[in-house]
């Protein structure tokens, strides 16, 4: 059991600061503030960094925290954090641990009694995700696929099932081949593929698989790729179990209505269908 009171206990902190996907004007205040406040930043490239933090005139000690380094430069984290200094981790561009490094190095923050905070900031899937015109609740982030034909086939065959919105994120080089290959393991369901989030050129792409792979071999950019779920088979069910489950409710105390809400609940049927059945039954 871990109870962080963030703002309570007097902790040395790692503060996850979200920075912007491709608009500047996205960096909140409150995301600055912490960059200012803290005693060193962790981040993915120093220069690339170093451009976003100037623009905001901020000074502090960089050191870098890659996917390649990710266990040594925890190690070094820690130690900072045991001195009592306070450290910021930063993405090139979105959120830290959303398909950027920092999965090691949470858990271990956490395990060692510090604090872990969040500071809200862009995600690029997320806003694909709500402007994409599909069913956004619930949904499943699966961030990049393997870059292997076979391999991104086998992983896209487990998700095929799934019933909710996926989010993908792919290469420009590599996003005709991704949908080719989604094509074939889901079928041509809806899906929309956003590009340059935030920037001058953003775009969406919305319709059937097939129909944006006509138009994508000419876009350039870091694409997200949501794609509807899988269709549910409404389950099959005879009338009469149908109308003696809602009477065995009704047996119960319930009132009509509550019934047939408790059965649809229970077996995926239409609470509509429901109604009319049980009212042609009761005629």
């Amino acid at each position: 059991m871990n109870d962080q009171r963030s703002f309570e206990n007097g902790k040395a902190s790692l503060y996850l600061v979200a920075t912007p996907i491709g608009n500047m004007d996205e960096f909140t205040p409150r995301a600055v503030d912490v960059l200012k406040s803290v005693d060193v930043i962790a981040c993915e490239d120093t220069r690339t960094s170093g451009v976003l933090l100037k623009r905001f005139d901020i000074s502090k000690r960089l050191i870098s925290y890659q996917k390649f380094n990710e266990e040594p430069s925890t190690k070094g984290i820690l130690a900072l954090l045991e001195e009592g200094k306070n450290v910021a981790l930063i993405s090139d561009a979105g959120y830290p641990l959303i398909n950027d490094p920092g999965q090691t190095l949470v858990p271990a923050i956490i395990d060692a009694g510090f604090n872990v905070i969040p500071v809200s900031g862009p995600n690029a899937g997320v806003d694909a995700l709500v402007a994409s015109g599909l069913v956004v609740q619930p949904f499943v982030f699966i961030g990049f696929l393997p870059p292997s034909e076979h391999a991104r086939v086998e992983k896209m065959k487990e998700y095929a099932s799934l019933p909710m919105t996926m989010v993908y994120y792919e290469a420009p080089h590599r996003i005709e081949k991704m949908l080719r290959d989604a094509l074939v393991v889901f079928g041509d369901r809806k899906c929309c593929v956003a590009r340059e989030l935030t920037k001058v050129h953003e775009e969406f792409l919305r319709g059937t698989i097939s129909e944006v792979l006509e138009v994508i071999p000419d876009r350039k950019g870091e694409m997200v790729v949501v794609i509807a779920g899988a269709e549910q088979v409404q389950p099959e069910l005879d009338e009469g179990v149908l109308i003696a489950m809602v009477n065995e409710e009704t047996a119960k105390g319930l009132s009509k209505n509550a019934a047939v809400k408790a059965v649809a609940s229970r077996t995926g049927v239409a609470r509509n269908l429901l109604y009319d059945l049980v009212h042609e039954k009761r005629n």
